[in-house]
């Protein structure tokens, strides 16, 4: 047999209409996934863009059918009737008020739980972070009455502290925290200890700087449950002067049952700081929440 007959035949390269197809078929993939996921997009927006436009109506153009779905005629007094005369504007101060310091309380307090369990060695470690995680279980509700019974005691009813106290801590925060502070080498604080570093050098400088995502998406949760919380203010206060941005709105639609476009107005103008905040930090978001899923 000759050499040449002992030669294998080379390996075909495949033919340019088999990898046209096959570009074909990634293009098409990909035009359908952005197609479903406008498709999403839109079911999701479209209430968030009809509550808008509702508040541009009229209360009897609201009410026709079939629906508008663009004001001709904006009613552009619907919101300072909602700021002025629905005092949408003392809520808002409030709420403020309320949700920032819940939100810095939560992170404080997170940190130094985190930097604890991650870190510190003490006995019955293992043991008080599973009471940590197990709070998180337990449904508000379930303690709603014993919070309320303790406000009333320390005589914090109709107060600042009422709204705020009860709110400073999370085992949420500090399982998470935790969670990304654990990612953070060991050479690390083998190497600030050289450095003459405490804990508290170790955890300002070092170990909050390098989880800044995880920290931030916490911040985020925090503002959001903190500023869409009803049930707890409309308890706990009395005094129009406390009522948060949720106990106003509900007030809102009940005195403005023939203004109806008033009620959406102070619907918008309540969310736009929610939607500033996303807006913001939407990147931190998402890179906080995976900031612990991979060790190494």
């Amino acid at each position: 047999m000759s050499a040449e007959a002992t030669l294998e035949a080379p390996t075909a390269l495949p033919s340019r209409p088999t990898v046209g197809r096959g570009r074909g078929r990634r293009t098409a993939g990909l035009v359908a996934r952005y197609v479903l996921l406008t498709f999403l997009a839109a079911v999701i927006l479209f209430p968030i863009y009809m509550t808008i436009v509702n508040s541009l109506l009229r209360p009897d153009v609201i009410a026709a059918k079939p629906p508008t779905l663009f004001p001709e005629n904006p009613q552009w007094d619907s919101y300072s009737t909602a700021w002025t005369d629905g005092h949408l504007g003392d809520y808002l101060f409030t709420s403020f008020v309320q949700t920032i310091s819940i939100t810095v309380g939560q992170v404080v307090t997170a940190i130094l739980a985190a930097y604890a369990f991650a870190f510190l060695a003490f006995p019955f470690k293992r043991t008080i972070f599973v009471l940590f995680l197990a709070t998180m279980m337990v449904p508000f509700e379930v303690v709603f009455f014993n919070n309320l019974q303790t406000i009333v005691d320390l005589g914090w009813y109709d107060t600042y502290a009422g709204l705020i106290v009860p709110f400073l801590a999370t085992g949420f925060g500090a399982f998470l925290l935790r969670q990304a502070f654990l990612t953070v080498p060991r050479d690390l604080r083998d190497a600030a200890a050289l450095d003459g570093y405490g804990h508290w050098r170790f955890m300002a400088r070092v170990v909050v700087p390098l989880n800044r995502p995880a920290v931030a998406a916490l911040a985020v949760f925090s503002f959001l449950s903190a500023w869409n919380q009803y049930l707890w203010p409309l308890v706990v206060t009395r005094d129009d002067r406390l009522r948060t941005v949720q106990v106003g709105l509900r007030q809102l639609s009940r005195t403005s049952i023939d203004q109806i476009n008033v009620t959406f107005a102070g619907t918008v103008l309540a969310s736009i700081p929610l939607f500033i905040l996303l807006v913001l930090f939407s990147k931190q978001l998402v890179r906080g929440l995976t900031a612990g899923a991979v060790k190494g």
